[in-house]
This record gives structure tokens, sequence and C-alpha cells, in this order.
């Protein structure tokens, strides 16, 4: 059966389907069960029906409340909301700022990797910590005859994160996880990104973030830092996000094929 990894809509540019990817293991990533997009905001009629047509039955907004109450999404029939701002406003919940911290876990320097930087920086935050268990969870629990999409305004950083997070978790190599990354430089228009006010701190960071193209190593600030930080996926899964080895090998068992 023939798959298309993107979905063409009146609206969205960057709406894909994470399947088909292939991990270490030779099986491959189910086509049809996880979405990620950009804005969600600009959905047709028509374009809501397709995505009634797929049954994706919840959508995941990574974007700030700020953004969400801006441009909130457009939902279609049988969906359910779920808001989980992955950004954190409060500096203190981010561990990569302790130097003690980074040492026990060996957190790697991103050095001039200005994306990355700040990839490894929400990683490291208690607050998106817990909003990425909460998208874990929704996964876990989806069930098995419908599918799940997450976005953010462009679809690439916050995006990009949560899908590094579910590609690594499913055993996808680094390289693979990059050119998903990459794919939103081909399809989203980066001079069409909206411009948020200065006067918010997080809509400030996503206006300058939206109209900068992604760039492959950027993306490692998750891969690497999962990697030399607690060894496997396995181990940050469980010990930062705080699920059990029964519930990664069921997210695997529902996800894999």
């Amino acid at each position: 059966m023939k798959h298309d990894r993107i979905l063409a809509l009146d609206g969205p540019l960057n709406f894909r389907d994470i399947g088909g990817y292939q991990n270490d293991k030779g099986q491959h990533v189910k086509w049809n069960k996880i979405y990620r997009s950009d804005s969600l905001s600009s959905l047709s009629k028509e374009d809501q029906e397709k995505l009634v047509e797929r049954r994706i039955t919840v959508d995941i907004d990574l974007r700030s409340k700020y953004e969400q109450n801006s441009a909130p999404d457009k939902l279609w029939s049988n969906v359910r909301f779920v808001d989980a701002h992955i950004y954190s406003e409060n500096r203190k919940q981010n561990k990569g700022d302790n130097k003690l911290y980074r040492f026990v876990h060996h957190i790697p320097d991103m050095g001039d990797n200005w994306l990355g930087q700040i990839y490894q920086q929400v990683l490291l935050n208690s607050h998106s910590q817990h909003e990425f268990a909460k998208i874990f969870a929704e996964l876990i629990e989806l069930p098995e005859e419908d599918a799940l999409v997450y976005h953010c305004s462009a679809g690439k950083d916050r995006t990009g994160m949560t899908s590094a997070l579910i590609l690594t978790a499913l055993g996808v190599d680094d390289d693979t996880i990059s050119r998903d990354y990459l794919l939103t430089n081909e399809l989203y228009d980066f001079a069409l990104a909206k411009q948020f006010p200065d006067d918010n701190e997080i809509a400030s960071l996503v206006s300058k973030m939206n109209i900068t193209k992604g760039e492959g190593p950027a993306i490692r600030g998750i891969t690497e830092t999962i990697r030399q930080g607690w060894g496997s996926f396995d181990g940050f899964f469980k010990k930062e996000l705080g699920f059990s080895q029964k519930d990664l090998n069921r997210f695997r068992k529902m996800y894999l094929e």
C-alpha cells in the first residue's frame, strides 16, 4: 500500500505522517497513527473532513497560551484538544542551568549550536518534561483505530523536538530524525511566519525561531543529550518522564510493525 508522508491541505503547509521510518531492529513506525504539523488555525472545511477521514481524534497543541489565544485551532468533529505548551516561562525550572546536574548527567556542550542549545534547555526543563510526558501518555492511551496530531506554529521547533523524542523512543537513528526535522525547510514558508509583540518573552523567542530555518545539527540537542546523559532513551523515559519499562514496551508495540 502506498503511503503519503505529506498531507496536502488548504491551510497548514507542514502537516505530515511520521510513519514508515525504519529503526535499528528493522521494524518500521506505523503509518496513519502519528502526525505532526504547523498551526491548525487555518484549516478549511475540506481540511477538517480529511482529518476526520483519517480518524485523527486527538489534537495536541504545543504552543504557548498567548499563541493559542491569538490563533486558536479550528477543531474538527470528534477531536479532543490537549494543551501541552512546551516552553516554560520559569527559568528556575531549567535543570540544565545547574552545573552539578550537568556534570552528573554528562550533559554535552552544544557550543555555538544556537538552536541545539535551546532544544537542550527545553529537554532539561522540568515543565517541558511534564508536557512531554503528557504527550507520551496520550500516545500510550490512544485507541488502536485512532490517530493523533501534535503541532506548534511552524511545525519546526517544538514539533521537531517532540518528533525527535518519539522517533528516538522507537529506535530510529539520528540521521533519519534529522532528515525528518529538515523537511520543514522544504514545506514551510518562513516569510509567512506570524510575528508576535516583543513584550511577551516566549512569543518573542517563538517569532525569532519561526523565521529561522532548521539546521541538521540542531536536533542533536535532543538526541545527543539523551544518549550522553542517560545512555539511552529508556533511561530518560523512566527517570525524567516518570514512566515504567512496561509503558515503554507498550508504546513500542503500539507504534512499530
